[in-house]
């Protein structure tokens, strides 16, 4: 279980993940990553959102996706900065996919995300 400080609960949280990050998709999650809340975000840990939605299965399948979503990046999160936000996003294929796949997969994606160069404040740069 993720502590409640390291949780996105509302929509307006996640929208701005969604809009605002970086994304990188892999064959299992698509991942959105912003770097800093701002100051309406305040300090604390970074926080994660997860999004699972009927195309992956029915109810016990993405409760199981999610679960194990969950588990993955509480080990992750230390990896990220203290004002970051990251929302992972289930694809079909992670129902069927086993927990080393989605492993390799958000590893592979966090290690994308967090070597590439920031994007400016204007919201031009480089994208991954």
């Amino acid at each position: 279980m993720l502590p409640a400080q390291a949780r996105l609960r509302r929509r307006p949280e996640f929208t701005a993940v969604v809009r605002s990050g970086r994304r990188v998709g892999r064959p299992t999650m698509v991942i959105h990553f912003l770097p800093g809340r701002g100051a309406a975000g305040g300090a604390g840990s970074a926080r994660a959102g997860f999004v699972v939605g009927r195309t992956v299965g029915g109810s016990v399948a993405r409760h199981r996706v999610t679960r194990r979503l969950r588990a993955l990046v509480r080990d992750e999160l230390p990896r990220l900065p203290a004002t970051a936000d990251l929302v992972v996003r289930a694809r079909p294929e992670a129902a069927d996919a086993d927990f080393e796949s989605l492993r390799r997969d958000l590893r592979s994606a966090l290690d994308r995300v967090l070597a590439a160069p920031p994007v400016r404040p204007d919201g031009t740069g480089a994208r991954p």
